[in-house]
């Protein structure tokens, strides 16, 4: 089928879920990739928060969760096994997730790229507030030094990208404690909020991403759309 979104003009959907069960939106991922896969949407891309959640990526391994079933009672924490890349993470309130569902073939195709260009979002985003980002060789994510703030994990199918990025603002950090971040035992995790010592405003940082991935990747029209797009097309 032709791509009736590709132009020179492009364009991109944004939603802001605002706190959202995991499985409702990883469901709602899943009905998003469908419509973009067939080009009945164009690309979409949602931010949102987690109640307190761990996911195990594909290649996890399950010693990394080392809460007990005691721990994760007393802390409401759900988990899930997902078929994203990465390992093990935290998503919570406080934590900025977003999930870029996005054709690559209308911008790269290429996962590495993709990868570096989601963390140079986060970089971006970083400097607006004098947080210094940067890389890893070794490791996926966005590092404050040793620090880890922003944790990377996707999955790709007919250059359809899901999942994305999870970025620690105001994070309660102890939820970490839980688990070995990412299999990585001897790194910190840290938050915007923690680097510069006071509360960030969710809206505002949402604001800086969506302009900064708009930016990265090239597009030039954000079309702002309410979290119930998806049920009312077809409609």
């Amino acid at each position: 089928m032709e791509n009736q979104f590709t132009s020179d003009v492009r364009t991109i959907n944004y939603a802001d879920l605002g706190l959202i069960d995991y499985k409702e939106a990883w469901d709602l991922q899943k009905k998003t990739f469908d419509l973009r896969k067939d080009n009945k949407i164009p690309d979409t891309f949602y931010m949102l928060e987690h109640p307190h959640t761990y996911t195990l990526g594909r290649v996890t391994d399950k010693k990394n969760l080392i809460g007990s079933d005691e721990y994760l009672k007393k802390n409401k924490i759900s988990v899930y096994e997902i078929d994203r890349g990465g390992d093990i993470t935290y998503h919570g309130p406080g934590q900025i997730v977003g999930y870029p569902i996005i054709s690559l073939n209308d911008w790269v195709n290429d996962t590495h790229k993709y990868l570096r260009a989601l963390e140079e979002v986060i970089i971006l985003t970083c400097a607006e507030y004098g947080v210094i980002g940067g890389r890893n060789p070794k490791y996926t994510g966005v590092w404050i030094e040793n620090r880890k703030i922003a944790a990377i994990g996707i999955k790709v199918s007919r250059w359809i990208t899901m999942h994305g990025f999870a970025f620690n603002v105001n994070t309660d950090l102890s939820l970490f404690n839980g688990i070995i971040p990412c299999g990585i035992s001897d790194k910190e995790v840290t938050s915007l909020g923690k680097e510069t010592n006071k509360a960030i405003e969710l809206f505002d940082v949402k604001e800086k991403l969506i302009n900064n991935f708009c930016k990265v990747f090239g597009y030039n029209n954000t079309q702002r759309v309410s979290p119930d797009f998806i049920e009312k097309i077809g409609q």
